[in-house]
């Protein structure tokens, strides 16, 4: 399995912060999965041009690590009903923000600004709702390191996915499913949610603005 090409790895090299991380990821059009669902490694989302959240969030982290950075991802967990989201952690200064890739006018990227993985999730909860208003956002994971993926212990694994992580011609879905295992942790008891105000009209008419549109 061949990796990176020249250009891409110019590319790459000179995506050097998260804001320009950010920026590219943005360029990318949305994945709608028209074809079935999918997870493409990072070199599969670059050459497709496009991607969903986990793929952004891969993609994204795969970037970081090439400049220093680990690769972490992050799962925010929904009530069913609402689609679940994942982003790339990263920390500077001793500070936390995320990469996002979405659809939508929210959920996007965070500054690094953040002291701590809950003090960043908590950014994300007023903005995670269903079109009646009802919040969603119920649980995150703990940082998953996709580094995690390159230990000898997973040699055989490896080899069926035809390649590292980073260059698999096969969806990920050992990512996802060891991101459904590992820890998450509540955003709150579970009485808390049962009093919860719903988003406002104004709000839930923003939360629809897309940045690419299905095609019918």
């Amino acid at each position: 399995m061949e990796g990176f090409t020249k250009e891409e790895i110019s590319l790459i090299k000179k995506l050097d912060t998260p804001a320009k991380v950010q920026d590219f990821l943005n360029t990318l059009a949305f994945n709608f999965e028209e074809k079935g669902e999918t997870l493409k490694s990072p070199l599969f989302t670059l050459r497709a041009q496009k991607a969903h959240c986990f793929e952004g969030a891969l993609l994204g982290a795969y970037i970081l690590q090439t400049h220093g950075h680990k690769p972490l991802i992050l799962h925010l967990k929904t009530i069913k009903g609402d689609y679940d989201h994942v982003v790339a952690l990263f920390k500077i200064g001793g500070l936390w923000g995320a990469l996002s890739k979405t659809n939508h006018a929210v959920l996007r990227y965070r500054e690094p600004v953040y002291k701590d993985i809950r003090e960043l999730v908590m950014s994300y909860f007023h903005e995670y709702f269903l079109d009646n208003g009802v919040k969603t956002l119920r649980q995150y994971s703990e940082p998953l390191d996709l580094n995690t993926f390159e230990k000898p212990a997973r040699n055989a694994a490896h080899n069926a996915t035809g390649g590292g992580w980073e260059i698999s011609e096969k969806d990920l879905w050992f990512i996802d499913k060891k991101l459904d295992k590992i820890k998450h942790y509540d955003i709150a008891p579970a009485k808390v949610f049962k009093n919860l105000r719903r988003a406002e009209k104004i709000e839930i008419k923003a939360g629809k603005i897309v940045e690419y549109k299905k095609k019918k």
